[in-house]
């Protein structure tokens, strides 16, 4: 799960963790209101959206009066903003973070994370922060200092001394820039994050060490254990039919295709939408059903898959070992029946009540195409789309 930058820095700033003075706005008279209220000869009007890259699409303004925070707001909102992360849709903006402007020294990267490989959690730095840190990290990896951290006994003060030298942090600004490092690590690892990126990290002229930014993605399996981090969800930032679907507990996100995909198993999902592809086709969504699901919940997804209007045809694939082939084809059968089914339907069912799952397709009535193979199924719809 996303939160917006300001709901970030609230979070972070409970554990320490030193951010700059702000407030969001939803008008441009609060964004004025707000700008009063901090009272900073420069005020910052940034964009709030689940995207980065917001610099770089004109999202973020650095105001020198009140009349300039007052056209920034309205020319910022409802605003779409289109940033590499956003895709070319973009996102609309809905609300404004107003903050305090800051005597930058030196901007730097530090991001934690958990990483694959290691199977640990590693907090990054860089001493070229800013917009361009992408590029970095692609070009200049070895700029890119990483701390890899024992789970037993968490980040070390020395591990972040170390990496705060590593990246240049000037000598006098150490001390504040481990307490830092120390804050963040903590904050991640109580809120049970993904990622808690700051970029940038600066140094103030002030000799201060402060989160100019701040991104947090939580666990979403995690999200049991902090109701405060769920009141914090924009709904509004995510696709309609992903927010359907966490209803019913199905892992379901949307893409730009035309074929829907309905599949038990993650990897068996993404395997479905690999063949799809291979066969000249693009999937429109990654949907796993789970192995648990009930004749409820598949007709759910089902209802899910249809409403996406770019959907022509859709791939059914259940290897059923938890999953029974038998539930499968009641779902399928029973929504398809409710929203009328008007599209090719390629449904390939292997496993625990396999024929009886054929039985109660082949008796529906339906315009259902049975499929022997994986391969078969994925060259059926695609060739029936088409």
């Amino acid at each position: 799960m996303n939160i917006h930058e300001y709901q970030g820095k609230e979070v972070l700033r409970q554990y320490g963790v030193n951010v700059p003075r702000g407030k969001v706005a939803f008008t441009a008279a609060e964004a004025v209101a707000a700008a009063k209220e901090l009272g900073s000869p420069v005020t910052v009007v940034k964009a709030q959206i689940h995207a980065g890259g917001r610099g770089k699409a004109g999202g973020v303004k650095i105001a020198k009066s009140l009349d300039d925070v007052s056209k920034y707001a309205e020319e910022l909102l409802g605003k779409v903003l289109v940033t590499h992360q956003t895709g070319p849709e973009g996102k609309e903006v809905k609300r404004l973070l107003i903050e305090e402007g800051c005597d930058i020294k030196k901007e730097y990267y530090i991001g934690v994370v958990v990483d694959r490989g290691t199977g640990r959690v590693v907090m990054m730095g860089s001493e070229e922060g800013g917009m361009d840190i992408e590029e970095v990290a692609a070009h200049s990896p070895e700029k890119i200092i990483k701390v890899v951290v024992d789970p037993a006994v968490g980040l070390q003060v020395f591990q972040a001394r170390k990496l705060a030298y590593d990246i240049q942090i000037p000598a006098e600004q150490i001390n504040k820039a481990v307490k830092f490092m120390m804050a963040l690590y903590k904050a991640f690892e109580e809120k049970d994050c993904s990622i808690a990126e700051i970029n940038p990290l600066v140094v103030t002229g002030g000799g201060d060490v402060m989160a100019l930014d701040a991104k947090l993605n939580f666990d979403s399996n995690a999200l049991f254990r902090h109701k405060d981090i769920v009141e914090l969800r924009d709904l509004d930032e995510e696709d309609a039919k992903e927010i359907e679907a966490s209803k019913y507990d199905l892992s379901y996100i949307a893409l730009d295709g035309n074929i829907g995909c309905m599949v038990n198993g993650a990897g068996l999902a993404m395997a479905t939408m690999d063949i799809i592809k291979y066969y000249g086709g693009e999937p429109a969504n990654f949907l796993d059903v789970g192995g648990g699901a009930t004749k409820e919940k598949v007709t759910e997804a089902f209802k899910i898959i249809l409403s996406d209007a770019n959907v022509k045809g859709i791939f059914v694939n259940i290897f059923g070992g938890i999953m029974k082939c038998d539930i499968i084809a009641e779902g399928v059968v029973a929504a398809a029946r409710e929203l009328g089914l008007d599209r090719p339907l390629v449904v390939r069912l292997e496993g625990t009540n396999v024929a009886l799952g054929k039985e109660i397709l082949n008796k529906s009535g339906l315009n259902i195409v049975a499929a022997d193979s994986m391969a078969d199924g994925a060259q059926k719809i695609v060739s029936l789309v088409k």
